[in-house]
């Protein structure tokens, strides 16, 4: 059965990612080290984060103060240059001072000049209710909203489809190692860290992607046709995105999704220097949803050759055909296959399995269940590896043993 794009998966960062140095906050006292920040730098990053230049000594120094009443008073000298006697000493101040500061937006700062990084902000405009558990549940919907919206765009960087389903999503989710995504505060707003070394091919293609969406809902919105989805794909929009921005806006009144350049990269070519934000509301949900069930229903099944490990077989009885599922090792980006099998290729494929050989076949990968199931199989035949390799697979072979022991009678998932 396919697997809603919009469906709660786990964490906010694909398992297995590398920690980030702020994943749990900066600690008391842990400022980045001066000298790998440019003042430049930490100054683009206050503006952006509604600090407010108050004078200082002109081509010397800037004194900012961070916006909103509730800040303590606190204030940063941040030296336009560490060329002059006391730069360096007046940076570490600041970032010592920054550290300390109560102003909400001091960590997002700090977490920037760590780790450079391309910043993706959602805001949902949601209905004022009671406290408590529909507080949680609109942080959760964000952050799961926000969560699918980056897959997808990891997705479209792999390769442009109307529909995905089960295909890249291994290197799509490893493209977003190191995200940081911040807190969701009362389900309204949240903040993602795309580290410009490993995830800034993602923040480019969101930004394409979702304008490119934008403008398809509202030719659908004005016209009724929904072609301008298919020139969308060519911008990365698929029906993943689709689905991810419907949850996002579902019990909202509007939602907001802004991109800014992290200032130590720079602006990648072909974007303007500030993106101006998306926004969709309740009224774009039915083009979306049409434009989803669009590109489910068009993507075409892809011709593959697959070899895979058998993990499972299952037939109504000792003879006849039966369903075996593959672990794939080449020639899809598909986690797991299921099959048809007639008799004989059945019988091949049990005799593999037994051995610890892979199996190789060709087929019809559908999108029916999310690119997880090859329809036409033919050419089915155990393949040949080296001694390391097949050690490998009994191992695996015996680890995973109840598999086979439902070959008859077993349920394959």
């Amino acid at each position: 059965m396919h697997r809603s794009t919009d469906e709660p998966t786990g964490g906010t960062i694909p398992a297995g990612s590398p920690a980030h140095p702020h994943a749990d906050g900066p600690g008391p006292g842990q400022a980045p080290d001066p000298a790998r920040v440019d003042p430049a730098v930490l100054g683009a990053l206050l503006r952006r984060h509604g600090w407010h230049r108050r004078g200082g000594a002109q081509g010397r120094y800037s004194r900012w103060v961070p916006p909103g009443p509730a800040t303590g008073g606190t204030s940063l000298l941040v030296p336009d240059s560490t060329v002059f006697p006391d730069g360096e000493e007046l940076l570490a101040e600041a970032l010592t001072a920054l550290t300390r500061s109560a102003a909400p937006s001091a960590r997002d700062i700090l977490v920037a000049l760590t780790v450079p990084s391309d910043e993706i902000r959602w805001w949902r405009d949601v209905p004022e209710g009671a406290s408590g558990a529909a507080d949680w549940a609109g942080s959760d919907q964000l952050r799961t909203a926000a969560r699918q919206i980056l897959l997808a765009g990891s997705l479209a960087v792999r390769g442009r489809a109307g529909y995905h389903g089960a295909r890249h999503r291994r290197k799509a989710r490893s493209a977003l190692d190191g995200t940081l995504v911040g807190p969701a505060a009362d389900g309204r707003s949240l903040t993602a860290f795309v580290p410009v070394t490993e995830g800034r091919a993602v923040a480019v293609q969101l930004y394409a992607a979702l304008h490119a969406a934008r403008e398809a809902v509202d030719y659908q919105r004005a016209t009724g046709g929904t072609e301008a989805f298919d020139s969308a794909v060519a911008a990365g929009v698929s029906r993943e995105l689709t689905e991810a921005v419907v949850a996002l806006v579902r019990g909202a009144e509007c939602a907001r999704i802004t991109l800014a350049w992290a200032p130590a990269a720079g602006t990648p070519e072909g974007c303007p220097a500030s993106p101006e934000p998306v926004e969709f509301s309740p009224g774009d949900l039915p083009a979306l949803r049409l434009a989803g069930a669009r590109y489910l229903q068009d993507e075409p099944a892809v011709p593959v050759r697959i070899t895979g490990a058998v993990v499972r077989l299952r037939r109504s009885g000792p003879r006849g055909p039966g369903v075996v599922r593959l672990r794939v090792l080449a020639g899809a980006e598909v986690a797991h296959v299921r099959i048809e099998l007639d008799e004989e290729a059945y019988r091949i494929a049990g005799h593999a399995h037994l051995v610890g050989l892979p199996l190789r076949v060709e087929g019809r990968l559908e999108n029916r269940g999310g690119f997880r199931r090859l329809s036409g199989a033919s050419q089915v035949a155990p393949v040949q590896v080296d001694e390391a390799e097949r050690d490998r697979l009994m191992k695996s072979l015996h680890e995973n043993v109840d598999f086979f022991e439902e070959a008859c009678t077993g349920d394959e998932t």
